[in-house]
């Protein structure tokens, strides 16, 4: 797998993918740069080494070019972040951004416009592609979030570099976290997987179970499995297609040997509002127009003890409805439990949007190992997919 290490860019023009589709308010400031921050020690790599980068990014959904997706609107805030001026091109691809990439010196940054404003991105247009390859030496991929696309400029632009592409550090970074736990991880290990249905995280749990010795269900989907097996759930969410499923999963986790633990009590509501009546209860008792909004004080102790005794924990999914706060506390308690775990040396990857949030809302961002930058490529690498923009840098070079 080759990385930046393998590279000297003295003199050498970078082009990097990387990943600054990053949310911005009425007054497009950027509003979380954690994305523009991620980039950064692969683009201070490059730069120290004596070679200059010209950046490659979307952002948004644009319709053709619309100017509210216009990365010129993030420059300032990538030269704040990075530290060195960051010239801005109106275009990717064309003579503009061929001149400027030609005057590009040594030490310089030069950011290209929204990708997305040209349709052959994400058809995966060969043209647009080695249009886009002209503009460098070296294809640096350092875009996790977009890994699992085959775009333009995420996969098919590195069949123009043969023996010149490389990983950036952040994705480096992934695929490692992510191996640690598919595959070195040392044992227990334990996922925790929560969310709304089971549907979403069927084919997780198939891939990981051979990977796994505990199993925590949390979330919406707890009440799929608590019916399946009798238990009564009130008005909580269910899916009901799906209890046959959710007994096959068990069954299957058993003949495995991997331990799953669901809640034993839940926080109960009369209604989905952070204003309702709360009680708490047996999570298969639920009376009738009450829902589960989080897990109860049992579960939280009972998770906290299983998560102390693992070397390696993958958290994809908050317990509870965590966005309001009176039902925040499960979710608040699973961070916590893991955070200590991490102290006392496991190792712990937190990936996908809801877990990500609560890592960051909560402040666990900085007590556990690794916080994924990319929700759909991570759950693709958890569901034993092949990732495109992967493969494109493996590809000859491992």
């Amino acid at each position: 797998m080759k990385t930046l290490n393998d590279f000297n860019f003295d003199n050498k023009k970078a082009l990097i993918r990387v990943d600054f589709n990053v949310p911005l308010n009425e007054n497009f400031e950027v509003t979380d740069s954690t994305r523009i921050e991620s980039a950064k020690p692969t683009i201070i790599k490059i730069l120290e080494d004596g070679g200059s980068c010209i950046l490659m990014s979307h952002l948004g959904r644009p319709k053709g070019v619309q100017d509210e997706f216009s990365l010129r609107h993030i420059a300032k805030k990538v030269e704040d972040i990075i530290g060195v001026e960051t010239k801005f091109v109106s275009n990717c691809v064309g003579e503009d951004a061929e001149a400027a990439a030609q005057n590009l010196q040594p030490g310089e940054v030069l950011l290209l416009e929204n990708l997305r404003f040209h349709d052959e991105e994400k058809s995966g247009d060969k043209n647009f592609a080695e249009a886009l390859s002209k503009l460098g030496d070296i294809y640096v991929n350092d875009a996790f979030g977009t890994a699992h696309r085959a775009h333009a400029s995420t996969t098919v632009v590195a069949q123009f570099f043969p023996d010149h592409k490389c990983f950036g550090y952040l994705l480096a970074q992934e695929i490692e976290s992510i191996k640690k736990v598919m595959e070195t991880g040392e044992k227990p290990v334990t996922a925790i997987l929560g969310g709304a249905k089971v549907s979403s995280k069927i084919t997780i749990i198939d891939n990981i179970l051979d990977k796994i010795d505990h199993l925590i269900i949390g979330g919406g989907m707890t009440f799929t499995f608590i019916k399946s097996q009798g238990g009564s759930i009130g008005n909580s969410l269910v899916e009901e297609d799906k209890m046959e499923l959710a007994l096959e999963i068990l069954e299957k986790a058993k003949s495995k040997n991997v331990q799953v633990h669901l809640p034993t009590d839940a926080i109960i509501a009369d209604d989905f509002s952070n204003d309702a009546h709360t009680n708490t209860c047996a999570v298969n008792n639920i009376p009738e127009g009450w829902m589960g909004l989080d897990v109860g004080p049992h579960t939280e102790a009972d998770f906290a003890n299983i998560i102390a005794q693992s070397k390696t924990i993958l958290w994809n999914g908050p317990l509870g409805v965590f966005e309001m706060e009176n039902f925040a506390k499960g979710t608040i308690a699973l961070g916590h439990a893991i955070a200590n775990a991490t102290k006392n040396g496991a190792f712990s990857l937190v990936g996908g949007g809801d877990s990500v949030a609560a890592v960051k809302q909560f402040g666990f961002e900085d007590q556990v190992s690794y916080v994924s930058t990319g929700g759909g490529a991570m759950l693709e690498s958890l569901e034993g997919k092949t990732l495109p923009g992967i493969a494109a840098i493996l590809d000859d070079t491992n």
